[in-house]
């Protein structure tokens, strides 16, 4: 599935594991909202062209499996960085070739058949460009030529995704644009911590035995691959008076921060 983009081989998969293609995709699309890609919705397991009839309000409504070049390049992110199978992944999407043999079943379990099939890597951005990590083509009438990867150098990380590069016959299109990709990320884009540390003042006590709370914030290192166009914003939600009683580590407040406009970590702040 992985090196050769057999499909067949995916809705084998899928059956496999949830008994239909059906209810693969509904694992599918409950990952994807996991990982707060929004704007994706899976019919189909291997990325062929799909839609699923559905009944809304009395009216048919078809929903096209669908998806976008920000979510994929998350989802390709996961997989390298957080899946617990990250490793696997790697080890998968990375590999030149793989060969193995059929198998049949016989009244003694599986036996190792005679026919041996051997799968190529259809990414050959593994060789094209120092420090690429993985990969995966893709092709259908609807989306052209396409391309999600992962590269990693100098101690950044990227991960790219690539859709309606190209139609026949521009198939090498993708590797281009890859690369220009990336070289403009290793370029542009710089590793900074993004926390701020500040000493709280203590918060008032409002018909409680002490006059004064103390407060603490429950932050960590954030390290950040930014540009110089990338805007960090900090807010501070600190109150100024507590009302009793007051329990020590109970959230009063938060921290947030902010990059480019959109919330990406929050912090709580707590009676110390």
């Amino acid at each position: 599935l992985m090196l050769e983009s057999y499909n067949d081989s995916a809705v084998v998969i899928a059956e496999g594991i949830s008994g239909s293609v059906e209810a693969f995709a509904d694992r599918m699309n409950q990952k994807a909202r996991e990982l707060g890609c929004a704007d994706t919705h899976f019919v189909t397991p291997n990325g062929l062209d799909g839609a699923l009839e559905l009944t809304r309000e009395g009216k048919s409504v078809s929903l096209e499996h669908h998806t976008t070049a920000a979510e994929l390049a998350a989802v390709m992110s996961y997989c390298i960085a957080k899946s617990p199978k990250r490793e696997e992944f790697l080890e998968i999407t990375r590999a030149p070739s793989y060969t193995f043999q059929d198998r049949r079943k016989t009244k003694d379990g599986w036996q190792e058949g005679s026919r041996t099939i051997s799968c190529t890597n259809h990414n050959a951005f593994l060789q094209m460009m120092d420090g690429a990590l993985s990969g995966k083509t893709g092709f259908t009438g609807k989306a052209g030529y396409c391309y999600t990867g992962a590269l990693e150098r100098d101690g950044k990380r990227f991960a790219i995704a690539l859709l309606a590069c190209g139609w026949p016959n521009h198939k090498s299109w993708k590797w281009h644009d890859a690369r220009l990709l990336y070289e403009y990320g290793l370029e542009h884009y710089e590793r900074r911590e993004i926390q701020e540390e500040k000493e709280l003042p203590a918060a008032a006590v409002v018909n409680g035995q002490k006059d004064f709370a103390a407060l603490e914030c429950q932050g960590e290192t954030i390290a950040l691959l930014l540009s110089m166009q990338d805007e960090v914003k900090v807010e501070w939600e600190v109150p100024e008076t507590l009302t009793a009683p007051v329990v020590k580590g109970e959230k009063v407040g938060r921290t947030a921060y902010y990059v480019n406009g959109e919330l990406y970590r929050e912090f709580p702040i707590t009676a110390a």
